[in-house]
């Protein structure tokens, strides 16, 4: 992928403190190779690193792919270990924000460095410039900051900050290596004091902190308001305060203030004096388990500054504030907020109007174009949308009118003007996408005040993998030529000069993709009888065909209500013939009164269980056609794949899954189980890998994932549990996934593809591999860890996955297994527990344990 000879083979993380060790761990989920340095530690010098690599596979989120990875972490000491440094590629130093202890340890490890060494600083808001003066000349070009957002594995932001001496082209082939192999969204930064996302985020929370005070709100109603409700994370600004940690935080505040004497906002950079006394009591958010927030068994309580005391949490957005900020207009929605007199309405108008006023003021200083400040916001904050696509979705001129009255009227938190290049863009050019489209974003690109000009996006060839990437508010993807589309799926192509988020790429290469419409890319018989009819065509016309979705999840699998609905139009005695005729070994009489409980919203108690047979059995025939077409199927899986998304990516002849894919056969946690052919996979998958031909050794491990609804934590812990095979690839970054899948697509049809031969000799687990479990499952009843009917669904389970009571070792073909699988699934079905169950789930979205 690089052609400048850049590549890092190995890598090292110096400081092993929570960013350090949470890095050290993302460059392992990668393949690299790296030591993690710490101070020496008494008697065993890498006993504070060894401690450090410890913690990693107890932290939740969990910052390594799997647990297992830590052991690749390497450890070492800046006593015994600094010439080691001199093997490594990349060096990033990961110690605490004092500018002392930095340069302090820059001076140490300087001579050690190799000559091609890359040495950056994970430096939250430090001078890059300032840091570079400890080395010595010759090796100030290999030097820059690198900065990471928290958590690293799972937050998609890294500022790039070169210093005045930089190398260029080190600073090209260290951002294609972070995009990806380390699968992160890279913004090179300018070096001002906290950089991009801190300096507007910390912004932001200063100003929602000023202006709850002002509107006298508590804590927990600030959080109600501007998290959620508008675009923000569920943290939203005091949980975040807590997560990050008010002593950090606390930190990022004071450097601002020192580091920023002329800002017109300067005297707010200020650490409020409530926030100092929890700092001084110790209470520093969640890693003290006290902070704004604390936790008193079940209940969360929150500091009531008056009274200077934590009080039960309650506060909620007023449900007239909440309702209007569920209108989808976003100039309808902040001019109702700047109308209404409601406090939380003046409250949050004041926030965003504070927000727009300081980003304008001081893009030109922070960032090249307002690009980079939206998505460095997006990517390292989480929110929906950044700063600059908020004011211009609820319009620019308008907006910008209202700020300026404001500031005129001294209700703005700063006197400073806004910029006049703002009042510019208040127009409608001619080059704007839409003649009716003002501000930052246009077709030609983003804005940069500094060349009075809309800049593209970076020509860098690592960004040519992103065939559609992340857009901005004006970027409208053009999603290639379709080939069909129905109401549940569209399937399409990548046309020659097709137009991609900003880029042009080629394509047209003989490679179909697949994509379903409906709601989390769920699965009812629209999206199955799409499916078939894509494979169809793909034989007769295509090279390959890709299951691929334009945004995550790859699917959430069956669509239960879509499912239950089928069984409200028939009366019930047709349904109840189903049942008798289906369970011989049932007595009519038990069945008839199981029927009469069932009360599904009234649906399933009507029954058309022939219906939800037929739709099974359609299933296990899609699974069956994507494992068998004549043409290669390749599953691009991105987020959730659970259920019968899981089962089709089991079934595809390989999947590429983004690393934080997290897949899984869920059914167990309604009542149910895999019945679209995932029993019959896992079966087949033990039998391949079975030693002396018994394939329970693996098929109790897979029995559990099964049982327990297990949903794996990245691809990889997917391939531990068997959703992905060895040979199924894992991309770091999500938006080169389809690239990747189109990649491998074409070579599999360049190298002649055939499909795999049908098995038809599975030996199966049988009657012992059943007894097995049912021993287990009963030890776990006694114990109280099961219900009653967790015993029957996961008898049932076992039964599908050991072949049924056989003799083990007996063979059977796959067909065999489908049809225990549809038959377990229909009796779990007219349980009156497992309905009670799916309602459950429906109403609520969480599982049911009855």
């Amino acid at each position: 992928m690089n052609n400048s000879g850049f590549t890092v083979r190995k890598a090292a993380v110096l400081g092993a403190g929570v960013m350090g060790a949470q890095i050290a761990a993302h460059l392992i989920n990668a393949n690299v190779e790296t030591l993690l340095f710490e101070l020496s530690a008494g008697e065993d010098p890498n006993a504070n690193v060894v401690k450090a690599i410890e913690n990693l596979k107890k932290q939740d989120p969990q910052p390594l792919s799997s647990t297992a990875r830590a052991t690749f972490i390497q450890p070492a000491n800046y006593d015994q270990n600094l010439e080691l440094l001199g093997e490594c590629d990349l060096v990033i130093e990961a110690i605490a924000e004092r500018m002392d202890l930095k340069t302090g340890l820059y001076a140490k490890i300087a001579p050690y460095l190799g000559e091609r060494t890359i040495f950056a600083s994970n430096t939250s808001g430090l001078s890059i410039n300032q840091l570079a003066q400890v080395f010595p000349e010759t090796l100030r070009h290999r030097f820059c900051g690198i900065h990471f957002f928290n958590p690293p594995r799972y937050m998609h932001l890294v500022e790039l900050i070169p210093c005045t001496t930089s190398d260029s082209a080190m600073l090209d082939d260290l951002e294609a290596f972070l995009v990806t192999y380390l699968g992160k969204g890279v913004v090179r930064a300018k070096d001002t004091p906290n950089f991009i996302a801190n300096r507007i985020g910390v912004f932001s929370m200063l100003a929602t902190m000023h202006h709850a005070s002002e509107f006298g709100l508590g804590f927990d109603v600030v959080d109600a308001l501007t998290g959620s409700l508008i675009g923000r994370p569920k943290s939203a600004t005091f949980r975040t305060a807590d997560l990050v940690g008010l002593d950090i935080l606390a930190h990022v505040i004071n450097t601002m203030r020192q580091m920023l004497p002329g800002d017109p906002w300067h005297e707010y950079y200020a650490v409020p004096p409530w926030l100092q006394a929890l700092i001084d009591k110790g209470a520093l958010g969640q890693k003290t388990k006290r902070g704004v927030y604390q936790k008193t068994g079940k209940d969360i309580h929150v500091l009531d500054i008056a009274r200077n005391e934590y009080v039960l949490s309650a506060g909620k957005a007023d449900p007239d504030i909440a309702e209007l900020l569920k209108d989808k207009s976003p100039a309808g929605k902040l001019g109702a907020l700047r109308a209404s007199p409601h406090p939380q309405a003046q409250f949050l108008w004041a926030v965003f109007r504070d927000l727009f006023h300081y980003c304008a003021v001081h893009l030109e200083e922070i960032a090249d174009n307002a690009r980079d400040l939206d998505f460095a916001m997006r990517w390292g904050f989480g929110w929906t949308q950044g700063p600059f696509e908020t004011w211009q979705a609820a319009g620019w001129g308008e907006i910008s009118g209202w700020i300026s009255e404001d500031i005129a009227a001294g209700k703005s938190m700063s006197n400073a003007p806004l910029p006049e290049w703002v009042h510019e863009l208040g127009q409608s050019p001619a080059q704007a996408v839409n003649p009716d489209i003002q501000g930052v974003h246009r077709k030609p690109g983003s804005y940069a005040p500094s060349s009075k000009s809309f800049r593209l996006r970076s020509s860098l060839p690592v960004y040519r993998r992103q065939l559609f990437t992340d857009r901005l508010l004006s970027e409208e993807p053009r999603y290639g030529q379709t080939v069909f589309e129905t109401q549940a799926v569209r399937m399409w192509s990548m046309p020659e000069k097709a137009e991609a988020g900003g880029r042009m790429e080629k394509g047209d290469d003989g490679i179909a993709i697949l994509s379903f419409k409906s709601k989390m890319h769920t699965i009812g018989s629209d999206v199955l009888d799409g499916i078939q009819q894509a494979i169809d065509e793909a034989e007769r016309n295509w090279g390959a065909l890709i299951i691929w979705q334009t945004d995550p999840p790859f699917s959430a699998g069956a669509n239960l209500k879509k499912a239950t609905e089928r069984l409200k139009n028939e009366e019930p005695p047709s349904a109840l013939n189903v049942l008798a005729k289906k369970f011989k070994k049932t007595a009519q009489s038990a069945v008839l009164k199981a029927a009469r409980k069932l009360n599904l919203a009234d649906a399933l108690m009507a029954g058309k269980l022939a219906e939800v047979e037929a739709m099974i059995a359609q299933f296990q025939q899609t699974s069956q056609a994507l494992r068998y077409s004549m043409i290669p199927t390749i599953a691009a899986v991105d987020g959730l794949a659970l259920g019968g998304g899981c089962e089709f990516v089991m079934h595809c002849d390989r999947a590429v899954a983004t690393l934080e894919s997290y897949i899984g056969l869920v059914e167990a946690g309604v009542g149910l189980l895999p019945a679209g052919g995932g029993c019959k996979e896992l079966a087949l998958r033990a039998a391949q890998k079975a030693k002396d031909g018994d394939p329970f050794p693996v098929l109790k491990n897979y029995f559990q994932s099964v049982a327990t609804a297990q949903v794996s934590k990245s691809a990889e812990e997917a391939k531990e549990l068997g959703y992905l095979r060895r040979a199924d690839e894992i991309v770091m970054n999500r938006f080169e996934l389809l690239y990747i899948a189109k990649a491998l697509a074409a070579a599999m049809a360049e190298a002649g593809y055939r499909p795999p031969l049908r098995a038809r000799r599975i030996p199966v687990a049988g009657a012992t591999g059943i007894a097995n479990i049912k021993g287990m499952l009963v030890n776990m009843h006694e114990g109280n860890f099961i219900s009653d009917h967790d015993f029957l669904i996961g008898t049932k389970i076992a039964s599908v996955m050991c072949g049924g009571e056989l003799t083990p070792g007996s063979l059977v073909d796959e067909e065999w297994f489908l049809e225990l699988e549809r038959d377990a699934f229909i009796e779990l079905l007219a349980t009156e527990k497992t309905q009670a169950r799916i309602e459950h789930t429906l109403k609520t979205g969480k599982p049911l344990r009855n």
